[in-house]
């Protein structure tokens, strides 16, 4: 990786802010990790900055806290492990480790 890449370069942006979860009534993975999912509603849905599309299962993964590009996240609902990338519309999504 070289030294202009984003998964390398340092992050100058600031604290992560902190985000209340609800459950939004996805019951595809057990009740104590509802809140950190939910169903993508389309190319129109708008993801939040704590919000990533898993492109496996299309399911919108969920964090407490910002996410930012390089991050790590799972998705419990294909158990994907993902790298938090942005695709060409600016969006954050997740790129498939395994």
């Amino acid at each position: 990786m070289s030294a202009g890449d984003p998964l390398t370069a340092p992050q100058d942006e600031g604290p992560r802010r902190r985000f209340e979860l609800d459950d939004r009534g996805f019951d595809e993975v057990p009740r104590k990790y509802r809140k950190y999912y939910r169903r993508w509603q389309g190319p129109d849905d708008e993801l939040a900055p704590n919000e990533v599309l898993c492109p496996v299962c299309k399911v919108v993964v969920r964090s407490a806290r910002e996410l930012r590009v390089g991050d790590r996240i799972y998705c419990m609902a294909c158990m994907t492990r993902m790298r938090i990338v942005r695709d060409d519309q600016g969006r954050l999504v997740g790129e498939c480790e395994y």
